[in-house]
């Protein structure tokens, strides 16, 4: 396979970081062939960026469906509200088309296994976008704990505060348990859960969490939450998240290992090593070339890139779905201990 034919169904918000990375990946690797929307006009909207694309609002499964088999797509993006991830993955996948989703995978591990089982009965393949595993010096640090260099890893913290007004959560699915699955944890921390796994290697296999709804008045799921969660060598990661501050501020990670500390402000890792040498990994790519909000990151277009070039050579694309269903765990651990006020074991 020399080029991939792509489609799209969901073409909200997160578009804005798509049609970026599609435009710049270039018509010699990807012909972008539908879009998908229960409105029409943001199927369209999204469909006269590439042309020949075709725009529909017809997104029932058995419609959706019948437009796959029309279009022959070779990947489907799957940009839709969380709880509409696993029905459509798995109905892509039963159509014979690869499957790239935003994150989380699902929002019960239910979901998760059934788009995992969907995958292997198809043999086709099923990936989860974390883009933020993309940003060089995170890549840096998984490389260095990895071979031992920075030493055991001590202890993780993470903080997160961001900023969504009333206003973010007026559509038919944001703040609701139901549909989004929970709040600042799985919609925006999820990327902090999942990079100290990524960069430490490590899965977490206890966790005590706390949520609580504090300011945004009008939604069911939690505005805040922290939570102490036990990595499987015994160091523990302190993770800290709210999305009522006055502001995006840059997140913060930060990795004590024997020999060093790494810290990731946005996308910056600075490395202090034990020895007072210092270290800093600025990110390769070019944010004027992306779309998308800044505090996204640039690097949905390196995963993408990545996995359509998995896709075109015969691979496996990049962190299987088995890995993202991983972190969804922790996610939903801290909400399991939150709810019954105790420890979780994962």
């Amino acid at each position: 396979m020399s080029k991939l034919r792509a489609s799209v169904i969901g073409c909200g918000r997160i578009t804005s970081a798509y049609v970026p990375a599609l435009q710049n990946i270039g018509s010699e690797t990807v012909e972008v062939v539908l879009a998908m929307d229960k409105h029409l006009d943001r199927a369209e909207k999204f469909a006269e960026n590439f042309p020949g694309c075709a725009a529909s609002d017809t997104v029932d499964l058995i419609s959706f469906k019948n437009l796959l088999r029309e279009h022959r797509p070779d990947i489907l993006h799957i940009l839709l509200p969380h709880h509409l991830h696993c029905e459509y993955a798995v109905a892509a996948l039963e159509s014979g088309v690869n499957v790239l989703t935003e994150k989380p995978i699902g929002i019960s591990l239910k979901d998760a296994d059934q788009m995992i089982d969907a995958s292997k009965r198809s043999q086709k393949q099923l990936g989860v976008i974390f883009q933020n595993r993309y940003i060089d010096g995170v890549e840096r640090v998984r490389s260095l704990i990895q071979d031992g260099t920075l030493g055991a890893v001590k202890g993780a913290f993470s903080i997160l505060a961001w900023h969504r007004p009333p206003s973010y959560y007026e559509c038919d699915w944001k703040g609701s348990w139901q549909t989004e699955g929970g709040g600042v944890i799985i919609d925006q921390a999820i990327h902090s859960i999942d990079l100290v796994r990524y960069m430490t290697n490590m899965d977490a296999v206890k966790v005590q969490g706390h949520i609580a709804r504090r300011v945004l008045e009008t939604i069911e799921v939690e505005d805040v939450a922290d939570a102490a969660i036990t990595l499987e060598n015994g160091a523990v990661y302190s993770f800290f998240a709210c999305n009522y501050y006055t502001k995006n501020s840059p997140i913060r990670i930060e990795i004590h290992c024997e020999n060093g500390t790494a810290l990731l402000t946005a996308d910056q890792m600075d490395i202090s090593w034990e020895n007072g040498e210092r270290e800093s990994i600025l990110p390769s790519l070019d944010s004027s070339t992306a779309g998308g909000e800044s505090y996204w990151g640039v690097f949905h277009e390196k995963q993408i890139r990545s996995c359509y070039e998995a896709l075109i050579h015969g691979e496996p694309m990049p962190w299987s779905p088995e890995d993202a269903k991983k972190t969804l765990e922790i996610v939903l651990g801290i909400y399991l201990s939150a709810r019954i006020s105790d420890t979780v074991t994962i």
